[in-house]
């Protein structure tokens, strides 16, 4: 009886989908091709970003400058239409991340029978009782306030207690986030393709008969409950070769405010700047690539779930890429060596600042700040963007490498490689860009890019989202 119902469902689906796909000047098309009509789903706007329009400039050093030993270096390019978070990622929204993380965790071990066994914290079955992938069931509470023995002890299986103050805390070390990505752009590679036959199009060269190498990431706990990372190297086999698997400790290295200078006294940063309310506002640091990829894809499931889109397609948040932070920080002009106009990071009339930097040797606080600001502190650029030079450097998407300026297209530009464990470390470099609260004013230009390995958590790098938009730019009409 279910499949019957399920059999007539899908005939109504079909229907329904086929009426919405006919426009009404499809009956009185008198033959002629007239395209097929259909509906779409409206894109909210993001909250928090900012639409940066598709547009062209010239990226990189516009002139030389011998007193840096810069070389003009600037090359044309186009980018797509995107969104981009107005600030920097802040401390009280990373904090949702990790303590999303920390909750996903209580959960499983809440439905653990060796806590007890509360099959009320995963659902295994759709509406009609048919078995599906196990997932949290996230509208069932952690009983925080007046838990039983055994969800009482699931709850306090993440915490510890510090050994020299007694007090008891978060483990940093449980909070691992498993995630998953599909690498269309590899799968999409004509060289890639499952039928040999399609793998070349050269009528006169025979059909290939070797088989694609590919490699591809995985990650799993071994049976002493350690992380395992690894690359697997292998003959295509089919589209799941594609799929990589990744298990982030997603908490921010807090120490990084000692070991990044020594001799001074930073402790009260290590102790209080992410873990006290203070510093919500603050941008977050001490955050790898490693983790802020990992937050780009946690944000975007957590928008997918909460639009109730689960199992559908939506356009993924994501680090920018190189070409894109540099088009946004400069508002696309040539002309702006800062997300400003000038050559100078302050009025020259009024010596008010334009970013949080350096400005002086040992003089940190003469742009009214010590160490990083709170977000939109400083006005922002002509796309609305604030703290695009300083404050903190921000990790983008791209790979560095030397060269990496001639090896991309001047069509939304992108270099991206990923590493593999066993890859020499020269190879795992990241670009960040923008600068921060301990740079001199010529290093936070946004003409300029930098780099930092993609596993290193420092105190004055964090970062950004960005989402591709989807159809049409603004100031242009949808159809």
């Amino acid at each position: 009886m279910k499949q019957t119902t399920n059999t007539i469902l899908t005939v109504a689906v079909i229907a329904v989908m086929a009426a919405c796909s006919s426009g009404a000047r499809h009956s009185s098309a008198g033959g002629e091709v007239t395209g097929v009509g259909g509906t779409s789903w409206a894109e909210p706007s993001p909250y928090g970003m900012v639409l940066v329009d598709r547009g062209s400039m010239e990226v990189g050093v516009q002139k030389d400058d011998s007193l840096w030993n810069l070389r003009k270096d600037a090359r044309g390019i186009s980018v797509d239409a995107f969104w981009m978070d107005e600030t920097e990622i802040t401390n009280s929204e990373y904090k949702q991340f990790v303590y999303w993380v920390r909750d996903s965790i209580i959960r499983e071990r809440l439905y653990d029978p060796a806590y007890g066994g509360n099959e009320d914290y995963k659902i295994v079955e759709d509406r009609e009782g048919n078995p599906i992938t196990p997932r949290l069931n996230w509208n069932k509470a952690i009983p925080w306030r007046n838990p039983n023995e055994d969800e009482a002890r699931a709850i306090a299986s993440l915490y510890r207690t510090n050994p020299i103050t007694g007090i008891k805390e978060l483990d940093p070390e449980q909070l691992n986030y498993r995630y998953e990505i599909y690498n269309h752009t590899e799968a999409a590679k004509r060289k890639h393709r499952l039928d040999p036959a399609r793998r070349e199009y050269n009528t006169d060269k025979p059909v290939p008969t070797t088989v694609p190498i590919i490699s591809k990431d995985t990650a799993y706990f071994n049976d002493d409950g350690v992380i395992v990372r690894e690359t697997i190297t292998r003959g295509l086999t089919g589209d799941y070769d594609f799929l990589n698997t990744y298990i982030i400790n997603v908490y921010p290295d807090t120490t990084a405010w000692v070991n990044d200078f020594d001799n001074a006294y930073n402790e009260p940063y290590v102790r209080m700047y992410f873990a006290h309310a203070g510093y919500n506002d603050y941008p977050v640091v001490g955050v790898s690539w490693e983790q802020a990829t990992a937050f780009c894809n946690w944000r975007t499931d957590y928008l997918r779930r909460s639009l109730g889109k689960v199992g559908v397609y939506v356009e993924p948040y994501r680090l920018p890429t190189d070409a894109e932070w540099e088009y946004a920080a400069r508002a696309g002009n040539n002309e702006n060596m800062y997300p400003w106009e000038g050559d100078l990071p302050l009025t020259e009339d009024k010596g008010c600042f334009y970013a949080n930097f350096k400005p002086n040797e040992g003089n940190y606080i003469k742009d009214g700040q010590l160490i990083t600001a709170k977000v939109g502190t400083y006005s922002p650029n002509g796309f609305g963007l604030y703290d695009m030079a300083g404050n903190v450097s921000e990790w983008t998407s791209t790979a560095y490498t030397e060269s990496v300026g001639k090896l991309t297209n001047d069509l939304n530009p992108q270099y991206r490689y990923d590493s593999a464990k066993e890859d020499p470390y020269k190879m795992k470099r990241k670009i960040v860009r923008g600068g921060s609260w301990k740079d001199v004013a010529h290093n936070i230009r946004s003409d300029l890019r930098m780099w930092e390995y993609q596993n290193e958590q420092r105190s004055y790098i964090g970062f950004r989202c960005v989402r591709s938009q989807i159809g049409f730019a603004r100031g242009q009409k949808q159809k």
